[in-house]
């Protein structure tokens, strides 16, 4: 059921619609149809093959015969495409890099996931911008972006939809989301978002029946949905983070999103702030209306100050005071939403928000649901499993055998959860909504990037290596 809905979604982006052809797979969800995949995976068990690879953190994407990741090696970026069948290198192609992105130690210069249609493939790096190539190597065309001004650097992945790359550029100013040609590499289409600002969340698509196709991306406080054809705003729900990073997983017409920021969004800990006059009345020494590192009071608005600084001044105004207060007030959470008929606009948050959970939520791994049950696992390793329906807990633990923290999302195929450590654990779960773990095997090494499956194969990409695993017969 849950594959289905993927598929169909998928196939709105792709001709290619049973490979795994963008950040997370079929539209994004995580999930796709399988054969019988390795439970037990090593160098001693399953093992298909190993290639050696430069380092990076974007996840493989499949065309029917090739893996297209992107790496970094020195100062050096690349696109690698690997063959699938052998893992062989077939092709490597640097990307301009005129500057170098400030990066949160969780992030690295190849962390957006690249894009394929099986016959192109097209891959961005904050450091310079979009870029085509031909499955065969050949540069088409190139889009310089930026530079932006992401405090933790760029994670956005760029998708497919209505002939255009669409990609969510949230930045602490200009946010925005553009659509670029995919034949041509030409601007389509360019839609501000004032309310975002820090984020790296990927969008998904929805179609609804009789309506036109839509890009929904989550950011800063809002769920947001654009025609992909005119990139104009059809309708929103309120009650995000006001940082978001997760990609949302749908089933049966209901999308999932989770959200966190920071330990004051969690229930029962967040913090009210002074009014911004009399916080200027008591500390604004220069007499400038404004609050400047030296100024602010210790403690909160002093060590929080540069995530706040919107103008990138080095002090605070009372428009950044209000968006500091409103971040303040957010909350950590998982939301199901009801994705809307044909035709409605708006603010559809009462109507259309169906439940709510806010507690161990992640920050990076996103969410994933088959068969009404709803999983996640939080960046300490703290997994939820809840019945997606209603938001009721089925079970919350850590996993026995891999207690460790998690960058990765989780997948599904096979009627069974996959989710990877950051110390490179695979850990198999039922989807029943267990948290006993089938089989627990460990790679040993530095895991970031969410797994990719296709048919039989499952490939797992971790700091030095792309590890492709099928089952022995």
């Amino acid at each position: 059921m849950s594959f289905l809905a993927a598929l169909a979604l998928a196939s709105l982006a792709s001709a290619e619609t049973a490979e795994w052809s963008r950040f997370r797979g079929p539209n994004g969800g995580g999930a796709i149809e399988a054969g019988a995949l390795p439970v037990e995976v090593g160098l001693d068990r399953n093992l298909l093959w190993r290639t050696e690879l430069p380092s990076g953190d974007s996840s493989p994407v499949l065309s029917a015969d090739r893996i297209f990741l992107t790496a970094s090696e020195g100062e050096a970026l690349y696109t690698i495409a690997l063959d699938r069948e052998t893992g062989s290198e077939l092709w490597r192609r640097e990307a301009p890099r005129p500057r170098t992105e400030t990066l949160d130690n969780r992030n690295g210069p190849a962390s957006p996931s690249p894009v394929t249609d099986g016959e192109r493939v097209w891959v961005f790096f904050g450091d310079f911008g979009l870029l085509c190539y031909t499955v065969d190597g050949e540069q088409l065309w190139r889009h310089p972006l930026g530079p932006f001004d992401n405090i933790y650097g760029m994670g956005a992945s760029p998708i497919l939809a209505a002939g255009n790359v669409i990609l969510v550029v949230d930045q602490q100013q200009d946010s925005h989301v553009l659509a670029v040609d995919a034949g041509s590499g030409e601007l389509a289409w360019r839609t501000e978002r004032p309310a975002a600002t820090s984020g790296h969340s990927t969008p998904v698509l929805h179609r609804p029946e009789g309506g036109e196709l839509q890009v929904v991306v989550p950011g800063s406080f809002f769920l947001t949905s654009y025609s992909a054809r005119t990139g104009e705003r059809l309708w929103w729900v309120s009650g995000l983070s006001f940082e978001m990073k997760s990609t949302p997983a749908i089933e049966d017409g209901v999308l999932f999103i989770n959200g966190y920021a920071m330990p004051l969004n969690e229930e029962g800990r967040h913090v009210q702030l002074e009014p911004f006059p009399d916080v200027v009345a008591a500390h604004d020494g220069d007499g400038d209306g404004m609050i400047s590192r030296e100024e602010a009071p210790e403690g909160l608005v002093r060590s929080s100050l540069s995530f706040f600084d919107l103008g990138r001044d080095g002090r605070l105004d009372e428009d950044d005071w209000t968006y500091f207060q409103a971040a303040l007030d957010s909350r950590n959470g998982i939301l199901a939403v009801e994705l809307p008929k044909a035709g409605l606009r708006g603010d559809l948050t009462a109507s259309h928000v169906r439940w709510t959970y806010h507690r161990k939520i992640p920050q990076l791994p996103s969410p994933i649901v088959d068969d009404g049950v709803l999983l996640m696992v939080d960046d300490g390793g703290i997994t939820t499993t809840l019945h997606a329906a209603t938001g009721e807990v089925i079970e919350q633990s850590r996993l026995k055998g891999a207690v460790d923290s998690f960058y990765a999302s989780p997948i599904v195929a096979d009627d069974k959860f996959y989710l990877l450590s950051r110390s490179g654990k695979l850990v198999v779960l039922p989807n029943d909504g267990s948290l006993k773990p089938l089989a627990v095997s460990d790679l040993d090494d530095l895991a970031t990037a969410t797994p990719a499956i296709d048919g039989t194969t499952m490939y797992l990409r971790t700091r030095s290596a792309l590890w492709a695993f099928r089952a022995t017969q």
